[in-house]
């Protein structure tokens, strides 16, 4: 399984308000399996249930904060 490793400073503020990373579909993969791990103070990762949307070619990881984290995903092209 790989991994893409995010920071709080990589997030981007939305219209509605809500933070979020972008990511090409192209570098994820169409139809993978995806978790989405938040970073805690203790350096433990923890899954959590965030809003992934889709527009066009790219894929939008939203936060209603900014936190460090990680994606893990199997890529299925």
């Amino acid at each position: 399984m790989a991994t893409i490793e995010f920071k709080k400073e990589d997030f981007v503020k939305n219209e509605s308000g809500d933070y979020q990373i972008e990511y090409k579909i192209d570098e994820i993969g169409q139809g993978s399996n995806l978790i989405v791990e938040e970073k805690s103070n203790d350096g433990k990762y923890e899954v959590v249930q965030v809003p992934i949307r889709r527009q066009n070619e790219s894929m939008y990881i939203c936060f209603s904060q900014p936190a460090d984290g990680r994606l893990i995903f199997e890529k299925y092209d």
